[in-house]
């Protein structure tokens, strides 16, 4: 059996069989992502001058280390909303029972930790998966993001904005 056939055969089995996760997970994903990076703009304008005006003081080392735990405290944060607004989601479509179940498989879901006794109701299954898949963009961005600002503000950078 050729791989096209395979694949129009997995297609076809059941009309459309996730589109209403695909639905439903897409634009939770545009929006969580443009709430990170809108909220990680913020956090490098208000990061780099704070910063600055700390560094002028010649207090290098503890304005590095008050900086970075600030924007490591708020990309938390920010990653607790994003969790919250998959878990409204899951609980607003019936896909799990109550607040904090909803709350407690979000987080499993977009950290990919995911070892709870809590599942999706069976016609929401793929939301999980496509959780964790906005997880791992919203990571990377963060990671990619505090890389940057220990780049930024590190003691040894004498070119702070």
């Amino acid at each position: 059996m050729s791989m096209a056939h395979v694949a129009s055969g997995f297609l076809m089995e059941s009309p459309a069989p996730w589109r209403a996760d695909w639905l439903w997970g897409c634009p939770l994903i545009v929006i969580t992502v443009i709430i990170h990076v809108l909220g990680l703009g913020l956090i490098s304008q208000r990061s780099l001058r704070i910063s600055q005006n700390i560094m002028e003081r010649r207090h290098r080392t503890p304005a590095f280390a008050v900086v970075m735990g600030a924007t490591t405290l708020v990309l938390t944060l920010m990653h607790g909303i994003e969790t919250s607004i998959w878990a409204v989601a899951y609980y607003v479509i019936g896909a799990l029972p109550d607040p904090k179940a909803a709350m407690l498989y979000s987080f499993g879901a977009m950290t990919t930790y995911g070892h709870q006794n809590l599942f999706l109701e069976d016609r929401w299954r793929l939301l999980g998966p496509i959780e964790a898949l906005n997880g791992w963009l919203l990571f990377g961005l963060s990671t990619a993001f505090l890389f940057w600002m220990i780049q930024e503000v590190s003691p040894g950078n004498r070119t702070v904005h």
